[in-house]
């Protein structure tokens, strides 16, 4: 089980982040970013999930510049307030916070980021402009398309994607995959928009256990 901790960007914003350590020594670290729900349980147990696989581990509280301790749930209203609140989030914020992230968990080696959904864009984001990260795995990122053309990976990136993703047009993949020849981009069979959460209807095992160990083989061959 992990911990709240609070992190310092360099603009000086102060953040929350929930970090899991592992139980032996460390295979480097990992940043998890959130989907628009927050720091959640489901959140912490993927968290938890990787500390488990040997990195030390760290989900900073990106929403923390618009409201601490969002914690939402997958009903419509809390739908809709983690779009407003991330509506609100700027690529300048989302660069300071996960690079003080970043930072707090450098001492077990190489640094990856992983996120989810809102955090598959920041994902993305980070591995285009936060020092310091060694590979990038976005899953189910939107607005990850309109970005290729303005700025490139900085590390080595592996996109996961679902076929059912109503949320994500597959033309958009397609934009991804002939811009960054060189990162793989992975689409699962029956697989929606959030699906490797398991507190969502979307939430599909099969896909999760493959893109997860895909990542894992990622972070392996880059990051070790």
């Amino acid at each position: 089980m992990g911990q709240t901790i609070s992190l310092s960007a360099a603009d000086g914003h102060q953040l929350d982040a929930y970090k899991s350590e592992p139980s032996g020594p460390a295979k480097g670290g990992l940043v998890i970013i959130q989907e628009i729900f927050g720091i959640n349980g489901q959140i912490r147990r993927t968290t938890d999930h990787f500390a488990g696989q040997g990195y030390l581990s760290i989900a900073p509280a990106l929403f923390d510049r618009v409201e601490k301790g969002v914690e939402l749930t997958y009903n419509e209203d809390d739908f809709a307030k983690g779009r407003e609140i991330r509506g609100k989030i700027t690529d300048e914020w989302i660069i300071a916070d996960i690079g003080a992230a970043v930072r707090e968990v450098s001492s077990a080696g190489k640094v990856s980021v992983i996120g989810f959904c809102f955090g598959g864009y920041a994902t993305y984001v980070a591995a285009c402009k936060v020092d310091g990260v060694a590979a990038a795995m976005p899953f189910y990122g939107g607005g990850i398309a309109a970005k290729v053309g303005e700025m490139t990976p900085s590390c080595p990136t592996q996109f996961h994607f679902g076929d059912k993703d109503a949320a994500i047009p597959l033309d958009d993949l397609q934009t991804i995959k002939n811009a960054l020849q060189d990162c793989p981009l992975y689409v699962y069979d029956d697989a929606g928009h959030g699906f490797t959460c398991d507190d969502r209807d979307a939430y599909n095992p099969g896909a999760t256990e493959r893109s997860y160990t895909r990542a894992m083989e990622w972070m392996a061959q880059h990051a070790s």
